[in-house]
Formats: structure tokens, sequence, C-alpha cells
């Protein structure tokens, strides 16, 4: 691996000029000094730097509400697949993206350029923001940061990816010598990989572009935060190893040659707003094997594969997973899953993957050909895993394009597993909704009586607007699933669907 850089590199990377000069232009404040007043109106945009693709499909333009001076953003070009179901091959798209900071209220303005706009929407739905349409120009308004995607005549790839944050008030600085920063522009280290030391923190100024892979290795007390991007291709955005105590917060992970981030092996990780796009073959989002304590909140995520996943052992990563939180999040899978539990495993000394909770989960895309790897959410265990103790509360699932709401398999996939999964017990799943027309059949599929699905609750499942429960009017040899077209085979046990106050009763 590569020495981290020096105090003097960093302070080299970070270009005083550069960022004097790119950010007098464009900003209302400076991210250098930006000052105390907490709650004037305030807007910071990012030159984008020349040498860093562009989209020509939009043109986007914000201001503070409601008479601020317009200022035209920059856009960025992730690259997005889709998979051919007939060939297997993968077609990569184009896409746009732009992001700022702001505080208070802000106005934005987006023209699609192609022309014949005749239908905007902007996702999530659970925002409810509609937007005002006159001819090929949208406009709308937030109030907080939000992640949001603007999509015109339903286009699924020709479409802009809207990034924002809050303004940072007391943000890192350049002569720190616990922080190595970097600042507006392309910027690069020898062998394109970022060593982390422990106690340090890696800054990423608005406007900055690093092309490399941020790894930390066997430290503790260390961080990846700041307002700029990750240009992986061709590794990957952030690899934790071996770690303990690491943050990562706010940064834009764009186009990697494989992850978004693993976590392998790591305890106490927290990742903040992490926004990550993906287009590689199992280009995924955040993998997470063998590790514990793991807090994601308020990510975007939009890949070519899962865009999270959560298993024991692989490659050289052993033990346990457990205690991880995902929330606030909103995911989009143009291949596999949203989520993903449980692939990976030991035979030869059986792991447990539990305590897993994921809540306040906005869900836009899943598209998947291959049954056995459908799910907006899965719980496959494979390689002798057990999955236990599991949580999914107030997730939302809009229309996808292909594949299944919930999929629960106890499997030996053998293309992964060398042993069939031990099973899949105790799962609460309340306030889950799905509103569409194209989901396959849910599956519910223990493995025999030794390797089975145990003790799972719906509680509030809603489809369509109808709430799901055993209690409704049905003919009596129907099962609950029926009135819903999903299936679960003879091994799988307690599987119950209450509505809210039955739940509410049965805790008394």
């Amino acid at each position: 691996m590569n020495t981290p850089l020096s105090r003097r590199t960093a302070l080299q990377a970070a270009g005083a000029t550069a960022l004097a000069a790119g950010l007098s232009g464009g900003l209302t404040a400076t991210a250098a000094h930006a000052d105390d007043d907490h709650s004037a109106p305030k807007l910071l945009t990012y030159p984008r730097p020349a040498a860093v693709p562009t989209n020509t499909s939009f043109k986007v333009r914000v201001r503070t509400a409601p008479d601020g001076a317009w200022q035209t953003l920059d856009v960025y070009r992730p690259q997005l697949e889709e998979i051919n179901p007939t060939t297997g091959s993968g077609k990569v798209y184009t896409s746009s993206m732009v992001y700022f900071d702001f505080q208070g209220s802000v106005e934005i303005e987006v023209t699609y350029l192609k022309g014949g706009t005749t239908k905007a929407r902007v996702r999530p739905d659970s925002y409810g923001i509609t937007p005002e349409l006159g001819g090929d120009t949208l406009v709308f308004t937030l109030d907080e940061p939000k992640d949001l995607v603007v999509q015109i005549n339903d286009e699924i790839f020709d479409c802009l990816h809207l990034i924002t944050n809050h303004v940072e008030h007391h943000p890192c600085a350049a002569d720190d010598p616990d922080v190595i920063y970097f600042g507006p522009g392309v910027q690069t280290v020898p062998g394109g990989t970022l060593t982390v030391p422990s106690g340090k923190t890696v800054y990423l100024a608005g406007g900055a572009v690093l092309k490399a892979t941020v790894l930390f290795k066997d430290v503790e007390k260390a961080a990846l935060k700041g307002h700029g991007m990750i240009w992986a291709s061709p590794g990957q955005g952030v690899l934790c190893e071996g770690s303990r105590n690491i943050r990562v917060e706010d940064v834009i992970i764009m186009n990697p040659g494989n992850y978004i981030t693993t976590l392998g092996e790591a305890r106490n990780v927290r990742m903040k707003k992490v926004r990550g796009f993906s287009s590689k073959g199992n280009g995924d989002g955040i993998d997470i094997f063998s590790s514990s304590d793991v807090v994601l909140d308020g990510c975007f995520l939009r890949n070519s594969d899962d865009c999270i996943a959560i298993y024991g052992h692989r490659w050289d990563y052993y033990g346990d997973t457990r205690d991880i939180t995902v929330q606030n999040c909103t995911l989009w899978a143009d291949v596999a899953h949203p989520v993903n539990i449980g692939t990976h495993g030991n035979t030869d000394a059986p792991e447990v993957i539990e305590n897993l909770l994921i809540k306040n989960i906005d869900i836009l895309d899943h598209r998947e050909p291959q049954m056995n790897y459908q799910g907006c959410i899965a719980l496959n265990p494979g390689d002798s895993n057990l999955i236990r103790n599991v949580r999914i509360e107030d997730v939302r699932i809009e229309d996808f394009r292909w594949g299944q709401v919930i999929y629960m398999k106890v499997m030996y996939n053998t293309k992964y597993n060398t042993s069939v999964g031990r099973g899949i017990e105790d799962v609460y799943i309340k306030n889950l909704t799905y509103t569409g027309t194209h989901a396959n059949p849910s599956l519910f599929l223990g493995y025999d009586a030794d390797h089975a699905i145990k003790n799972v609750t719906f509680e509030n499942l809603v489809i369509n607007g109808v709430v799901i429960a055993d209690s409704m009017r049905k003919p009596s040899w129907y099962y609950t699933t029926d009135s819903i077209q999903w299936f679960s085979n003879e091994h799988v046990t307690n599987l119950r669907f209450l509505t809210t106050a039955e739940a509410e009763a049965a805790a008394l």
C-alpha cells in the first residue's frame, strides 16, 4: 500500500489558490470560512473540474428562495447499467447528477434540454414534491437538504440525480495536522490508494474529485468526510478492513470499478449520507462482511448490483455479523437487490447474522430477471448461516421494473455456497408498503424441516392500499398469502399477518 500523504503534500493537494478562485464566483458563502449565522439563507455551489465528464441532458439552476440570484449548477455524469435478460450482457448508460449545499429554502429549476417533456416526477414519492411544469422546465422548492431523482417522461437512465447537503459551519482546516486535506479540482495519490492512519481525517472540500480508493486498514478513530467526490474507477471507493471507530460522512462515490464500499471485520462504523453510483458488473453499493455495530444512515445508493449487502465470511473476512442498522436511506438497484442478507458464510465454522434493523427506507427500483436473486429485501442464508432477530420498519417500495417485494429462502446456491443455510428466525416487518403492478409473487421457502423459516410477522403490510391480515375477509380455506399471490412452503412456520390494532392488542 502507499505511504499516507505528508502534511506538506496534503496542503499542496488542497490548492489554496484554486480554493479561493473556485469558490469566489459561485457562492453566497465560502466553504473555507462559513460564518456562524445558522439561520440566514445560504447557498454554496462548486465548479466541476474540466477533466471530469459532464452530461448535456439537463440545465439546472438554483437560488435562495424566494428571490435570490440564480446560479447554474455544473452537471456530472454517473454511469448506470441494465442487464439484457436474453444474453446476460450489460448495457451502460450515462445519466446526470448535480450537488450543492444550502441553508434555509431554495428554489430549483430543471430544464430538459432534449425537449418533448410531457410529465415530470420528483422522487422519492414519500417526499410529496409536485413540481410546477411549464414546457420543458420544472420548478420546485426545498426547505431542507434531500437527495432526489428528477424523471422526465419516466426515463429510467436519462434522469437527474440531485444531491444536497447542509452548509458546513466548521469545515476541516487545511493546516490541521490531523487532517489529510483535498481542495477543489482533480486530486490523485501515488498508486491510486490513500491509506489512512489512525486518528486522521481525510477531508474532501466541495469541488474536490479524488481519484483513489480510501483505505482504512487495521486502524482506529479515523474518518472520511466533506462535500467532495471520489471518482473510484478502476478500484472501489472506500475499503475498511479490521478497523474500529470509523466515520464516513457526506461524500459522493462515482463510477467505481468495484463496490462503493466494503466493510470487512470492522467494528463501530458510522456511514452517514454516503452517496454512490455504479455501473460495473458486481457493482454493489455498501457490502458488510463479518462486522458489528455498523450504522448506515441517510445514504443514497444507485447501483448495478445489491445496494446494501450483509454477509458473514467471504475472502479473508471471518466472524459473525451483528448489530447492523440501515436507516433513512434511498435505494435504487438497476441489477439485483436493494437489500440482500445472508448469501456468504463459513461452512467449516458456521456464523450468525443477527440483530438487524432496517428502518425508514425508500426503495425506488429493483430489476432482476433471475428468480434466485429477486427481492427488494432478500433474506437468503447459505453457507450454514443463521439469520435471526431482524426488524424491518417503515419501508416504502415504489413500483419497480422486475422482481419481488420480499424474498426469504434458506438456500444452497452451488454457485456461491458450500452448504445450505441453517435458517431464518424471528423477523418482524412493520409498515411495509408497496404500490405498483410489476411485482412477481413474493416467496418464503424453507429448505427442509431442519433448515426452516420460523416466526415471521407482518404488521400493517399494505399492498396497493389494502392492509393484508390473517383476519381479513376471505374463504376459510384460503391462506392469507393467496390474497396477494405470495407463496410459503411447508418449511415456513408461524408466518403471521396482523393489523396494527391486532399487534397492539397482542402486546398488552
